[in-house]
């Protein structure tokens, strides 16, 4: 996908969480959407950096990177949501664009992606990026709801309840 398309995934990812974590559209659900969003933006568009320097779709585009944003909320206390963009930028180029993403690099510069792209130029990459944003919030809307509930069956099923 284009940097139009990760933006745009990034924003109508942002207005979903938002609504998921504070679902009653009042002030708080609006700072919540601003609160994640920016962050999330911002790790949308990271990945592109590469464009710049290195190989595009392999030097920033791979499963070390985007472990190094997961952990690095943990080590430097910050900047816990940039991660999700990261992810999402991944999630829409594999299953977005027909051309994927080298996952393993620099381990393995084999690329990786799902036959329902379409090219960048596509007229209908706006259509695919929304069904792919619609898709990652389905997702997430199972593992706020559904997880929590599976997590707690499993304990009392351990504990013999």
């Amino acid at each position: 996908m284009n940097k139009k398309g990760h933006v745009l995934n990034a924003v109508l990812l942002s207005i979903g969480l938002g609504y998921l974590f504070v679902p009653v559209g009042d002030v708080e659900t609006f700072k919540t959407i601003i609160m994640i969003g920016v962050p999330i933006t911002l790790g949308a568009l990271f990945p592109d950096v590469d464009t710049a320097f290195g190989k595009h779709r392999k030097t920033l585009h791979n499963l070390p990177v985007l472990l190094g944003f997961v952990a690095f909320p943990y080590v430097f206390g910050n900047l816990e949501y940039v991660w999700i963009g990261v992810l999402t930028h991944y999630v829409l180029d594999v299953a977005g664009s027909k051309r994927g993403i080298a996952l393993f690099y620099p381990l393995s510069t084999q690329e990786y992606g799902l036959p329902t792209g379409v090219t960048v130029s596509s007229k209908r990459a706006d259509f695919v990026t929304a069904v792919v944003t619609v898709g990652e919030l389905a997702l997430a809307t199972m593992v706020v709801f559904e997880l929590p509930q599976l997590v707690f069956e499993l304990g009392r099923q351990l504990v013999g309840l």
